[in-house]
């Protein structure tokens, strides 16, 4: 299918970021990469150099998004929507372009109030990935390094922002009523074959941040498995325990990073062919399972 883009990277602000580090890399299975100049943590999840930034600080949300655009002609058309949408854009100067590891990189502010960076050229290592946690490894070839979910107030702007200017597909939707009296609609988008790489939670009220979760892959449905084992042995929080989402058909879990964000360990989410006609209403976010898990 077309493929102009990809879920390059995502940068959070935490205030414990060893905490977080733990969790990445004694839970999830990432590797630590190289500190940048900034000093800012990196973390890889395949032969790419840099998938998470880790920065110290207050916030404790996501602080930034990258995508990679696959050629220099499909960085130039997204940057021509972008702008013809009146979205302002800045060009990276070298020091930046370090700082991610990227040979070239605008940015701009994103209606999700995060910053939004559109890069090419993400540096990738020499030798082959390889977690020992994770055997069977992340899945990221031609479909990046996993996927967000974005809480927003600014629903419509949001949307334009990743149809018209980003060039992104919805995938389906989900809407169900999460208590009484209360609905949720979540929608996804896709940019490549990966079910979706970003969703948006359109919600009625604030709540302060915008990072609901990061997902990240596997290549092998034991390593889910795994994975969920190491966060129980650690006592992390289980805000969704072992499940299949109705609408991906993922097979995940979630844990409550230290951020207060959820970090989903997932495998076997739904390929997008061309042309799709799978963009249909969901009423449950998961055919079985993803109940909270109490300790107590």
């Amino acid at each position: 299918m077309s493929h102009e883009i990809e879920f390059a990277y995502i940068g959070v602000e935490v205030s414990n970021p060893e905490a977080l580090d733990q969790m990445l890399t004694g839970m999830v299975g990432l590797l630590p990469g190289e500190p940048t100049v900034q000093g800012l943590r990196t973390y890889r999840n395949d032969e790419c150099s840099r998938r998470v930034f880790v920065q110290e600080g207050p916030l404790d949300d996501c602080s930034v998004l990258g995508f990679e655009a696959s050629s220099t002609e499909a960085f130039e058309n997204v940057v021509t929507r972008l702008q013809a949408a009146g979205f302002e854009l800045s060009e990276g100067d070298n020091t930046l372009s370090a700082e991610r590891g990227v040979a070239r990189i605008v940015y701009g502010e994103s209606p999700w109030r995060l910053r939004f960076e559109l890069v090419q050229g993400l540096a990738r290592e020499a030798a082959p990935f390889f977690s020992p946690l994770v055997k069977g490894g992340f899945q990221t070839s031609g479909v990046g390094a996993g996927h967000t979910a974005i809480a927003v107030t600014s629903f419509d702007d949001s949307e334009r922002f990743l149809l018209d200017s980003l060039g992104m597909i919805q995938s389906d939707w989900v809407e169900t009523e999460i208590m009484e009296g209360i609905e949720l609609e979540v929608r996804f988008y896709h940019c490549n074959s990966r079910h979706h790489s970003i969703a948006l939670a359109k919600l009625p009220f604030d709540l302060g941040k915008s990072l609901h979760h990061f997902q990240v892959e596997t290549n092998e449905r034991d390593d889910v498995g795994l994975a969920f084992d190491r966060a129980w042995a650690a006592g992390y929080e289980l805000a969704n325990g072992l499940g299949v989402h109705d609408n991906e058909g993922a097979f995940s879990f979630y844990t409550t990073s230290p951020a207060g964000f959820l970090i989903e360990v997932g495998y076997g989410t739904k390929k997008i062919f061309e042309p799709w006609d799978g963009n249909r209403r969901y009423d449950r976010i998961s055919r079985w399972g993803h109940q909270p898990i109490s300790r107590s």
